[in-house]
């Protein structure tokens, strides 16, 4: 699953990944972890998080912000 979800990523910590997707995008992605998914013992959460929420940092965390642009390759 890290190899898949690294993939996709623009950043993350040890179990949550952060990842901007297009439609096609998520397709792939829940193909690509439908595959490798065990469902007796693993879980998997795909989660749409509403854009206009503020993002709340706290501690050491930098809030995240879109890049200008994206390196594709």
């Amino acid at each position: 699953m890290l190899r898949i979800l690294k993939k996709y990523s623009t950043g993350g910590q040890k179990s949550v990944f952060e990842c901007f997707l297009t439609s096609h995008d998520r397709k792939l992605l829940l193909e690509e972890v439908g595959q490798e998914l065990d469902a007796e013992h693993d879980s998997f959460l795909l989660l749409r998080l509403d854009p206009r929420a503020k993002i709340v940092a706290m501690g050491r965390a930098i809030p995240a912000s879109l890049p200008d642009y994206f390196v594709v390759g």
